[in-house]
């Protein structure tokens, strides 16, 4: 198995390397073709590595080589795949294959072409390296690597001033997210001697609880930037400037989870430290209603599905935070597929109306768009939690792992958000797919995505319809390594009445979206709302103001502060080096005739320095010949 492990690992910074080759060449078809075939390589492989964990194989665990070793310090390239890796590995490589089969379409005919792929697997290979590890050090490279990669696609078309701004703002936020992450990395060597998992973890259980608070709560500092939670959610919604594929991998299945995936491998170190838990779920609770709420009014498609996803992931650190580790990685699982799925089916909508993001100015393409429509829809079902999708399952386990703990608040929160997460997804869906034909108003003639693209996404529509019949299966593997907590409730009845109400519930949300967008004029000819005049529309499309707080209170201060030591480091220290550098430079210009080559001339001057250094020696002679007699005269004077 070690085989299928470095295949997994490594397919994936070949296919990089290999497009990275091309990058300062035209367009190669053969280029994204051939990356797409490693990925799926690496894809295969974890296939067969999972087939050996589901078939109660050993966990694969190899060392390549030594990394770092001075004093107690040791570190090795080490590799695992267990339950918990390899649920991460399908994830990551079945999203990447089918991201890049899909932009082999959608990129078609950028310049950038064999450069983006370029950057996307490197992205997929810091991600198996952040998954695979293990070991904290090897998770931060991982970690760092895909920060890095982020950045580069983000801002892949650099041109444009806001995807570079977007671009610095994920990666300056994310750095300074971990940061934190890096202190708690340093507590657990400092206290447990080794940052290797299978040595850190079981040492963590002699450790001081306010010790382990402290490291629990460093780490999960590193999880909030990674995975966009409040107050380090901004640059989520702002990344969507980089391309769509980007969006389907990055901001919906892959990296966004790494910070999920960071507290669920630390699961040992969160089960001693309950009240960090709680902490975790009352967070993931308020981001999912915060980042819902925004999504209702907002007017950008692909910012819309960025809000669902930050607010899915305030689900997942719900059910991490109250310990059901498992349930926080199947519904990290289910909502990989489905999310993948609208993001990629965004793209397709965005190529049809020449990268129209405004829902309000298309409406009626499911004529043009039948395919798309149909995958979109079926992927906000699932994303609504109706039965019998993948949503349903992840998500109602959610919902029981709440009510069966007694956090009543959080459940009531989640519930709640369900039935926003329904309306802004088919609020979506209507505005698009349904109503009057808006796009005609603005001379555009939609048509639908190349077929391979298609039938590219057809996999992410399959797992969106059957991943949660696997919920069985999947929870006998995971619990081979996860708590294996099941959430029941004490009555049957209780349970029905939850799940029909909440059925129930979403269905409302979902008519009366259909209602208001589909069937309703929803826009004057200009594309414009009609509610934007009131204060919930415009406080809600403004995210709370708090970009404008930050830029208000935090970024202009500090260019402010800045500009000022600008100018102290320019008037103050730049003017005293510069002066010491002019003293010397003077001088040498004063004293360079000394150098003129005329004998006479150098001679005196030879003869002066011997004088110099003659009248010196006799100085400092005569003073150590009476040193005695001059400090008894400076005493007398009182010096």
């Amino acid at each position: 198995m070690e085989l299928y492990l470095y295949i997994a690992l490594f397919a994936p910074l070949v296919s990089s390397m290999f497009s990275a080759l091309f990058t300062n060449t035209p367009k190669k078809q053969f280029v994204g073709i051939v990356a797409s075939l490693l990925i799926f390589t690496a894809f295969g492989s974890s296939t067969i590595l999972l087939s050996h964990i589901l078939g109660g194989g050993d966990i694969v665990h190899v060392e390549m080589m030594t990394w770092m070793a001075t004093g107690n310090l040791y570190i090795p390239f080490g590799f695992v795949v267990d339950q918990v890796s390899v649920t991460m590995m399908m994830v990551v490589t079945l999203v990447s294959t089918i991201v890049h089969i899909y932009s082999i379409g959608y990129m078609d005919h950028d310049k950038g072409f064999n450069r983006f792929f370029a950057w996307l697997s490197a992205f997929v290979f810091s991600m198996m390296i952040l998954v695979m590890s293990d070991n904290f050090a090897g998770l931060f490279i991982g970690w760092e690597g895909v920060g890095l990669c982020s950045w580069g696609l983000i801002g892949f078309w650099f041109h444009k001033e806001v995807a570079t701004w977007a671009a610095n703002e994920a990666f300056i936020m994310n750095r300074i997210a971990d940061l934190a992450m890096l202190i708690g990395i340093f507590l657990v060597y400092w206290n447990t001697g080794s940052l290797q998992y299978d040595i850190a973890f079981p040492a963590m259980a002699t450790l001081d609880p306010s010790t382990l608070t402290w490291m629990g709560i460093f780490l999960f500092i590193g999880a909030m930037g990674k995975s966009a939670q409040f107050p380090l959610h901004t640059w989520l919604a702002d990344a969507m400037e980089g391309p769509t594929p980007v969006s389907a991998l990055i901001h919906a299945a892959t990296m966004v989870t790494a910070g999920v995936y960071l507290v669920i491998r630390s699961n040992e170190l969160y089960d001693l430290i309950p009240n960090v838990g709680l902490f975790i779920a009352s967070l993931g609770a308020f981001v999912a209603l915060f980042a819902a709420s925004m999504a209702l009014v907002n007017r950008d498609m692909k910012r819309i599905i960025a809000y669902s996803t930050l607010s899915q992931l305030g689900y997942m650190f719900v059910a991490a935070g109250l310990g059901a580790y498992w349930v926080a990685l199947f519904h990290l699982m289910a909502h990989a597929f489905f999310k993948a799925l609208l993001f990629l089916g965004a793209g397709n909508v965005m190529h049809a109306m020449h990268d129209e993001l405004d829902p309000f100015k298309m409406g009626g393409l499911y004529k043009k768009m039948k395919w798309t429509a149909i995958m979109m829809t079926i992927a906000s079902i699932a994303l609504a939690g109706i039965f019998p999708l993948a949503g349903f399952f992840s998500k109602d386990a959610i919902l029981e792992a709440a009510f069966v703990e007694h956090h009543f608040i959080i459940y009531s929160v989640i519930l709640f958000t369900a039935g926003l997460t329904a309306f802004y997804s088919f609020r979506l869906v209507a505005m698009i797919f349904h109503g009057e034909e808006r796009y005609k108003l603005f001379g555009i003639d939609p048509h639908e995505a190349y077929k391979f693209m298609l039938v590219g996404m057809s996999p992410l529509l399959i797992l969106a319809i059957i991943a949660g019949a696997l919920k069985g299966t999947y929870f006998e593997m995971i619990t081979g390594l996860l708590p294996n907590t099941e959430y029941h409730l004490h009555s049957e009845l209780t349970y029905w009445i939850m799940t029909i109400g909440t059925q129930v519930f979403v269905a409302l949300a979902i008519m009366y979206a259909y209602k208001k967008y589909a069937f309703s004029p929803v826009s004057v000819p200009d594309g414009t709302s009609k509610m934007e005049n009131s204060f919930m529309y415009k406080l809600l499309l403004n995210q709370y103001y708090i970009p404008y707080a930050y830029e208000e209170y935090i970024v202009k201060p500090y260019n402010e502060l800045s500009a000022a030591l600008w100018k102290v480091d320019q008037n103050v220290v730049d003017a005293s080096v510069d002066g010491i550098a002019n003293i010397f430079y003077k001088t040498g210009e004063n004293t360079r005739h000394m150098q003129s080559g005329n004998l006479s001339t150098m001679l005196k001057w030879m003869v002066a320095g011997t004088v110099a250094l003659l009248s010196l020696a006799v100085v400092f002679g005569l003073a150590a010949r009476y040193s005695g007699e001059i400090r008894t005269i400076l005493s007398g004077l009182g010096v």
